[in-house]
């Protein structure tokens, strides 16, 4: 059987994609192979953070993503009542030399899909196959493939395969069939999308409460959807709930699920009860991750993104991790050729990274302001907030954890380049 390519990629999510168009750039063979019949743009919204768009804007995107996203001006935290704890610029208001996006999870999806497909060609993506499993030998993998009836397709053989299929990853279950279920974290996330009127500087990524009492996160991202001017804002609630019997990331909801600990929170700057409520439909989904494990890597396969190390979505991290994944495997693939030893190259750097972040956004997210706040309050009203945290304690907090996610403006800026 000859090799349909140098590496296959199975999974047309965001780190697929940015890998695909990666190995483009470095001249290296590959196929993108999904199990879906059609991509759509579907999810709700994500952050991109600086660390992130440079690699994006290495690839050229700036100017794509600039069309279809929000560039993030600030962070704000503020507690149950809509009091300010806290105020951070971000990207380059901030000093970093790229910017901060917010965006539509599927337009960047349907962003770098396009960008494949225009790059690589329209056969470069094939979509209606479902990964079944992986076999390897001296000269390479034989991957085996079945259809939306379940027909095994015509086996797929390349060189390496990269696992990018998702937390439920069939291909990181060959190599891990007795994990089991993801680790659930007693919370459970309603998420949605809506036209509203720019709040604040329109461009602020707002997290308000705590966990007792519901955490929200709110931000815009896109501009000018209708003729009012309105922006598309994105919404996630977060409340703590017993383990779900299972597990569904595309399941609907309804507004009475989560609604009542957030029907009075009326802010000056945002009526937050008549922002849930015209919301046209509700995503619920709990919120786990998976343990770190020693290796992704086994032979000619390895994971990327999260088939490798899902991780809570409390540090608008999870995509940015993914595309860091890509682009560093792309870099490996550059010095060491498409080998094992460059796969291997990955996986020690990379395993440690991202272990770390999933292991702080479990501990000490950006959001452990709120947290510190609610606990010394008692989730009452402060007078001032110099008088319950002082602003270098929180500064030190946000600090940490951009420097085990990678992204501190100066060593972000000093870094070479990743391919």
């Amino acid at each position: 059987m000859t090799k349909d390519t140098d590496v296959m990629i199975v999974g047309g999510g965001i780190g697929g994609l940015v890998l695909a168009l990666s190995l483009h750039q470095i001249g290296v063979n590959c196929r993108v192979y999904e199990g879906v019949a059609e991509i759509k743009p579907l999810g709700a919204g994500i952050n991109l953070l600086p660390h992130a768009v440079r690699e994006l804007d290495e690839m050229g995107l700036l100017p794509a993503l600039d069309a279809v996203g929000i560039r993030t001006k600030d962070a704000s935290y503020f507690n149950q009542h809509g009091q300010l704890i806290y105020r951070e610029v971000a990207g380059q208001a901030a000093g970093y030399a790229w910017p901060q996006f917010s965006i539509h999870r599927g337009d960047l999806q349907m962003l770098l899909l396009n960008a494949v497909k225009e790059r690589l060609g329209a056969d470069s993506v094939v979509l209606g196959h479902k990964f079944e499993s992986v076999a390897q030998d001296s000269g390479g993998v034989t991957a085996t493939f079945k259809d939306a009836q379940g027909n095994e397709l015509p086996k797929v053989r390349a060189n390496l395969l990269v696992g990018c299929d998702g937390i439920n990853s069939m291909v990181r279950k060959q190599f891990y069939p007795n994990e089991g279920d993801p680790v659930y974290s007693g919370l459970t996330i309603w998420r949605g999308v809506t036209a509203h009127k720019p709040f604040l500087s329109g461009g602020d990524t707002i997290r308000a409460g705590w966990m007792p009492v519901g955490k929200l996160m709110v931000y815009p991202i896109r501009e000018n959807i209708d003729a009012e001017g309105n922006q598309l804002v994105n919404w996630v609630a977060t409340l703590e709930r017993p383990k779900p019997s299972t597990y569904d990331w595309n399941g609907q909801a309804k507004l009475e699920d989560f609604f009542e600990p957030y029907s009075k929170w009326q802010f000056d700057w945002l009526d937050v009860p008549a922002l849930l409520k015209k919301t046209e439909r509700y995503m619920v989904f709990p919120m786990v991750d998976r343990d770190p494990v020693p290796t992704w890597t086994f032979g000619r396969v390895t994971l990327l993104g999260d088939a490798a190390h899902p991780m809570y979505p409390r540090g608008s991290n999870g995509a940015g991790q993914s595309i860091l994944d890509a682009r560093f495997m792309a870099g490996c693939f550059k010095r060491q050729g498409t080998t094992e030893d460059a796969l291997q190259s990955y996986d020690k750097v990379r395993v440690e990274a991202t272990s770390k972040v999933v292991l702080m956004n479990r501990a000490n997210p950006p959001d452990t302001v709120l947290r510190v706040v609610h606990e010394r309050t008692g989730g009452k009203r402060f007078n001032k907030i110099e008088d319950v945290i002082s602003n270098t304690e929180m500064q030190e907090i946000l600090d940490s954890y951009k420097a085990v996610a990678g992204f501190q403006i100066k060593e972000l800026a000093q870094r070479p380049s990743l391919v």
